[in-house]
């Protein structure tokens, strides 16, 4: 049971698709993926091609796509997605960060900006330090070295001193500065039913509650962020019986109660299926549209190619790239999706973006 299929679907014989309305659905790859509603960037890019059979791998995908390659030479890929002219001001400026862990180092004097608008991917192997990264930057993690400085934006959001370091402030004043999503989002569900959660993120944020609680001085309450966020559920449901997108949904709304300007989230695709990772880019959009900025550690490549504007790439808690999207994970043979490797050396991170080029039926030219 797997939902990154990219991963595993050039090695099936066979599928089988639970689509949701009860039915179960059984064949091989390339016939159940020619309908199915969900599929992998391979598949999605082969169907706007209108290559048949459809290929499975990047290997067969290269050789069928070298008519569509030539198509696409000499154009110039649009935005993956739209930002601002101008970069916005920088929310969070940290300078020698280093994290050790019984004199082991996890984080090696990390210097980063992270400005407004902005939607940042952090990415790198396992142990090479994201986590220790985030959680220093929070203030709730541990910091041997370094320093963080958080802004507010011209309104005086989110109304904790300029500059100041969430390390040295409560937690409370630290939720204001930087909100931190962590790997498992359950971990900081620990109440009855969704109400209570709200309610409670609200009283520690200084939300109003009644007929006060859609505004506050900060900024919405709780309950209209989760509506905005993922609208229609029940606020007499139990936390743990949301979906994984309801469950981060949730613990999204319960951070930006405290109306923070930086946002981190620790794997937020984990348990996601394309569906909610395609709602978790919407999110993440309006958030940055906000004025936020975000960043998300993860390493589900294909999620970042279609979400963020900057990668940063962490090695044995070093930073080894930084810049945008297109530039670092297409030079990358370990972080390059599955369009950038098929139109390689052309600069294609998806699908979207393809057909975009070639509207209607010109991709399979």
């Amino acid at each position: 049971a797997e939902h990154r299929l990219e991963r595993v679907v050039q090695y099936a014989d066979r599928v089988i698709h639970l689509p949701g309305n009860g039915r179960v659905v059984s064949g091989a790859p390339s016939e159940i993926f020619t309908a199915s509603s969900i599929a992998p960037p391979i598949v999605e890019l082969g169907r706007a091609a209108g290559w048949s059979p459809l290929p499975l791998s990047v290997r067969d995908a290269r050789r069928a796509a070298r008519p569509l390659r030539t198509a696409l030479e000499g154009a110039t890929p649009p935005p993956v997605r739209a930002v601002p002219d101008a970069p916005g001001a920088t929310l969070l400026g940290a300078r020698g960060i280093t994290v050790a862990y019984r004199g082991v180092p996890a984080v090696r004097e990390v210097d980063l900006d992270l400005r407004g608008g902005e939607i940042t991917a952090l990415m790198g192997r396992n142990g090479s330090g994201k986590s220790s990264l985030l959680w220093a930057l929070q203030g709730s993690g541990p910091r041997a070295a370094g320093t963080v400085r958080v802004g507010r934006d011209e309104s005086g959001a989110p109304g904790a001193a300029m500059g100041g370091d969430p390390k040295k402030l409560s937690a409370a004043e630290a939720r204001r500065l930087v909100g931190l999503v962590p790997q498992t989002p359950t971990d900081l569900l620990y109440l009855e039913s969704v109400k209570q959660e709200l309610d409670q993120a609200d009283t520690e944020s200084g939300t109003a509650t009644g007929a006060q609680a859609a505004t506050r001085a900060t900024g919405p309450s709780a309950r209209v962020i989760l509506d905005r966020l993922a609208p229609g559920i029940d606020g007499a449901t139990h936390p743990r019986d949301l979906s994984e997108g309801q469950k981060l949904a949730l613990v999204l709304a319960i951070q930006l109660a405290a109306a923070p300007r930086v946002l981190l989230l620790d794997e937020p695709t984990r348990g996601l299926d394309y569906r909610a990772k395609t709602q978790l880019i919407a999110m993440v959009d309006e958030l940055a549209a906000e004025g936020r900025s975000v960043v998300v550690s993860t390493h589900d490549v294909e999620f970042a190619a279609r979400a963020a504007d900057r990668v940063v790439v962490l090695a044995e808690g070093d930073i080894v790239a930084d810049g945008p999207t297109t530039e670092v994970i297409v030079a990358s043979p370990v972080f390059a999706p599955q369009v950038a490797k098929i139109l390689a050396p052309l600069p294609y991170l998806t699908v979207g973006q393809v057909t975009a080029v070639l509207p209607g039926g010109e991709a399979d030219a």
